[in-house]
């Protein structure tokens, strides 16, 4: 679109030359105002207040195209200068300018002093004032629009963050209640089970195992519980990990656990060991690994079961595959599955469980060996804000004004011009010299002039031209009053 208004322009400005509205310049004087509003048009986006004041050559030639093509100009113009003072001192100076030269033309210079202000008035109105307000409107609808934007995209992000913050309170008040209710009550059981430990040592060595248990038991209770309590705080502090934790040594010697307790399993470890990978992406291998044997025991001890872990490409992927079993299952509750999926996506993985189609069931994790810090994944969910409004919805009433005050320019100007230009096409005939020397002044009518060569050209002195016979560059001026004809006489060029 960058040269098709230009073109459009220069095209508008040469309609003189095969329907003339009024006495016409110079051929060469009309292409030269066709090209004058074809650079304006293709200026005003550019240099706005240069394209404004430049329109004001284009009224001292009697080419009343090139001069409609002006309220483009002056429409695209002030929708680019941004400062409304300047703006309308423009437009001023720039009236001022077209009056005075539009004077230059010679039917302006044969009408009275109070017409020609008048129509300069009038044109003022149509070809500056309402295209002018009407850019006005639209080219401040931008900024206004841009700041609208940014107060919608702010208040959603605040929003965002304020659930984000919420989120964080009430994880961190669940956390302080189960600190406070059953972190004391575990501790309470693993010392007495110490104790119980010591005396079945000495006095039923036939409970002691039975007591060790409770006491290893309860102490790996308090150990989750740590591990949870971390997971759900804001900024938990660092987990403590065995150097072997949710390793290749650490996964085998889980898979071993689950072979001497009668579990046929086997682990396929593919790619890097684990040792340099952020400790919550270990922590939460090795509690994939142990809850999906877990559930092996409970519900399918008799299956055979495949643990795959593949690590490749800064992520590790985690599989524990059990076949159909014969014996019947047991009810569970899902509850360790689900804390896994929200371990797992807290670290900004993935995590799966249910049969596969084969039969049997099948556990899935992929998780990232480094994955964002707590701090980036608040940042990730305030990112995420539903999309600032529409520019169209922001600022309906604007357009609508702006488009109104166009129209009021636009349509009276278009529609004259149009039957001006109806009335060059359909114009019958020249005028011959005997005809024009039989007209006399005061005696011969309108009407009868009209009925035979129709209005001719009229120019803006209320004035019909008329061209000859013998001569493409002479005119025959008749003026009229009270129906009759009052002077005419010949024009040249």
């Amino acid at each position: 679109m960058r040269f098709v208004w230009p073109s459009l322009a220069f095209g508008v400005g040469l309609v003189p030359l095969i329907a003339p509205l009024a006495p016409v310049p110079h051929p060469l004087l009309t292409i030269a105002s066709a090209v004058w509003i074809a650079m304006l048009v293709w200026l005003a986006p550019r240099k706005p207040e240069w394209a404004l004041l430049l329109t004001a050559p284009l009224f001292a030639v009697n080419n009343l195209w090139a001069q409609a093509a002006t309220v483009f100009v002056v429409f695209t113009a002030s929708r680019h200068i941004p400062r409304l003072g300047r703006l309308w001192a423009l437009l001023g100076l720039a009236t001022v300018l077209q009056g005075a030269l539009s004077q230059l033309q010679e039917s302006y210079r044969s009408m009275p002093l109070w017409e020609s202000v008048v129509g300069a008035t009038v044109g003022a109105v149509f070809f500056v004032v309402f295209p002018a307000v009407s850019g006005m409107l639209l080219g401040r609808r931008k900024p206004m629009v841009r700041l609208l934007r940014e107060r919608n995209e702010y208040l959603e992000r605040a929003r965002a963050l304020t659930a984000a913050s919420a989120r964080s309170a009430e994880r961190a008040h669940i956390a302080g209640e189960m600190h406070d209710m059953l972190g004391h009550r575990l501790s309470l059981i693993s010392i007495h089970a110490g104790a119980l430990e010591l005396a079945t040592a000495r006095k039923a060595p036939q409970l002691h195992e039975q007591a060790e248990l409770i006491r290893t038991t309860s102490s790996l209770a308090m150990a989750e519980l740590r591990e949870i309590l971390g997971v759900l705080r804001t900024n938990p502090e660092p987990e403590s990990l065995d150097e072997d934790t949710g390793t290749r040594t650490d996964i085998a010697k889980l898979v071993e656990s689950s072979v001497g307790a009668g579990v046929t399993v086997t682990l396929d470890w593919s790619g890097d060991d684990l040792h340099g990978a952020d400790p919550r992406t270990r922590r939460a291998v090795h509690r994939v690994v142990r809850e999906a044997l877990t559930n092996v025991h409970k519900h399918a001890p008799r299956a055979r079961t495949r643990v795959q872990v593949a690590v490749q490409g800064g992520r590790a992927r985690i599989q524990v595959v059990n076949g159909p079993s014969s014996a019947t299952p047991g009810k569970g509750t899902r509850r360790g599955l689900i804390g896994l999926e929200e371990r797992v996506g807290l670290l900004g993985g993935s995590f799966s469980a249910g049969p596969p189609a084969e039969g049997g069931f099948r556990v899935a994790a992929d998780v990232p060996l480094h994955p964002a810090t707590q701090a980036d994944q608040s940042a990730a969910e305030v990112a995420e804000v539903p999309p600032p409004l529409a520019a169209e919805v922001l600022t309906v009433p604007r357009v609508v004004g702006g488009g109104c005050l166009g129209l009021l320019a636009l349509l009276p100007i278009a529609g004259a011009l149009i039957v001006l230009l109806l009335f060059a096409l359909l114009n019958p005939t020249q005028m011959n010299a005997p005809y024009f020397d039989s007209l006399r002044v005061g005696n011969t009518s309108e009407q009868e002039i009209m009925d035979q060569y129709g209005l001719g050209q009229l120019g803006v002195d209320g004035c019909s031209r008329f061209r000859t016979s013998h001569n493409a560059e002479l005119y025959y001026k008749l003026c009229f009053r009270d129906g009759k004809l009052a002077s005419k006489e010949q024009e040249g060029p």
